[in-house]
């Protein structure tokens, strides 16, 4: 098997291992009155180029005219890029996270591969900073190259209040739990390492308590939630592991709640660690609720934010699933399947009693409309294809949109200022770069990460796996 193509399959067959245990739906009401179809589709303003067919989607005929290659813009522009030209592997991860110092210097992280060591044969290894002092022109100032950062997968966090960037060593199964531990705030472009310490178990995703002094090593495929101490970046210390598997989790602005994506099969686990936070000995952690849905496939992250005074949470899925089970659940890891998850937002006013309330959508995603994508390119991608992967909000107090990363149909822009009625109001989806090995998929897009904001200019900070990292800016009025 050619290496690519082993690692493709290393990827997928892992997820279905990790994450093919049935969904319990805790609250098998709380759909029923959501709007069904797709989220309502962007209008697009002077400048843009916009996509021809059906929300989401980039054709075979796209591609023979040429207009993928020239790339899709909705009331966006491209402010700058940082690239790998003519990329054999896969060049752009799974996280952007960004943080300015007290020195005002502005600087860009980003995980370089989708799989380790796929992005060597590029010779782009490692944690990516790049100096965003001149936004329009990224310079990379470093690359992490210390275990962890080697091969993050989803684990890559910053704390904003403690200038601390870390990462669990991690892939889709089994990789020691390695975690690095990183200090931002004296000169961002040149981040200075405080540990390097196998105290996070099994690594795959994670969370950070906002106040940066707990980290948290997570892993969808074993029951290793592990709490580490990191007040003292020097020595952290593992204080506390729980019988949890979870994928992304995020912790309250309190650091009080957690908030477990597929936490022990749920689609969202939320928990109280109050005793973490408050650093009590031996610490225990109770469940408050659980939720799941009709059309869940892999829920990758939560992101709790209010709007109004009132409690949310962001939610996106990853991957398809076959159709199947008990009404109409999903069951199996698939490529193309009928069932997307994409995004959500809940309401947990009630934390005892979450509900879905709005879905995040696009018209590729809905069942009726995948036997006519399927020949697609890169649609049949196992771990990639028409479906979500990552959301991010630039604040979680009243924040106006949410940017998820859309695989192949790019980076897509909704607005949420009324969490009932979300609606697309942007999207970018690069030019298509040529590729030397089309395996696992051809030519196409293949967003995934977690995006980044820059909130005064209106920038959104991503990466695609086949190209690399891309600063747009959201334009028309549209943010």
């Amino acid at each position: 098997m050619k290496p690519i193509a082993f690692l493709s399959a290393l990827i997928a067959c892992s997820a279905i291992a990790a994450c093919n245990s049935s969904s319990d739906n805790s609250n098998p009401t709380a759909s029923t009155a959501i709007p069904e179809g797709a989220t309502p589709r962007a209008t697009c303003g002077t400048s843009s180029l916009p996509e021809q067919g059906m929300q989401g989607r980039v054709s075979q005929a796209d591609h023979d005219s040429g207009l993928a290659a020239q790339g899709f813009s909705c009331n966006t522009e491209l402010v700058s890029s940082y690239m790998v030209p003519n990329a054999i592997g896969t060049v752009g991860g799974f996280k952007v996270e960004r943080y300015v110092d007290a020195s005002g210097n502005e600087c860009a992280y980003y995980d370089s591969t989708l799989l380790f060591p796929s992005n060597a044969l590029d010779l782009n290894v490692g944690v990516n900073v790049l100096d965003m002092s001149d936004p329009t022109n990224p310079v990379l100032s470093a690359r992490l190259l210390t275990p962890a950062m080697l091969s993050p997968h989803e684990s890559l966090v910053v704390s904003q209040q403690a200038g601390i960037l870390a990462a669990v060593m991690g892939n889709p199964g089994v990789y020691p739990g390695i975690v690095d531990v990183y200090d931002l705030s004296a000169d961002c472009r040149d981040p200075q390492l405080q540990s390097s310490a196998l105290v996070g178990v099994l690594g795959h995703e994670s969370g950070i308590a906002p106040d940066g002094k707990t980290f948290y090593s997570a892993s969808p495929g074993t029951p290793t939630l592990t709490a580490v101490d990191i007040s003292n970046p020097q020595l952290p210390l593992p204080i506390w592991s729980g019988n949890y598997s979870s994928h992304g989790l995020s912790i309250s602005n309190d650091g009080n709640r957690a908030y477990l994506a597929s936490g022990n099969g749920k689609g969202v686990l939320i928990m109280d660690v109050s005793e973490i936070q408050a650093r009590v000995s031996n610490p225990q952690v109770r469940e408050v609720a659980s939720i799941s849905w009709d059309n869940q496939t892999i829920p990758q992250n939560a992101i709790p934010f209010t709007r109004d005074g009132k409690a949310y949470l962001l939610e996106i899925d990853e991957y398809s699933k076959t159709q199947g089970g008990e009404g109409g659940g999903a069951t199996a890891v698939a490529a193309h399947g009928a069932v997307v998850g994409a995004g959500r937002i809940i309401d947990i006013s009630d934390e005892t009693q979450p509900r879905v309330i709005s879905n995040l959508r696009l018209e590729v995603h809905e069942p009726e409309n995948r036997e006519a994508i399927a020949a697609d390119p890169g649609a049949q991608n196992p771990t990639g294809g028409y479906a979500g992967h990552y959301c991010n909000i630039p604040t979680r107090v009243d924040p106006d949109i949410v940017a998820c990363s859309m695989i192949i149909s790019g980076l897509r822009i909704f607005d949420i200022r009324d969490p009932y009625k979300p609606r697309e109001v942007a999207y970018y989806n690069a030019p298509v770069q040529p590729r030397v090995l089309t395996v696992p998929a051809p030519a196409s897009n293949w967003a995934m990460s977690s995006p980044a904001f820059v909130t005064e200019r209106k920038e959104i900070w991503y990466t695609d796996g086949y190209s690399g990292f891309y600063a747009i800016r959201v334009t028309n009025g549209a943010w």
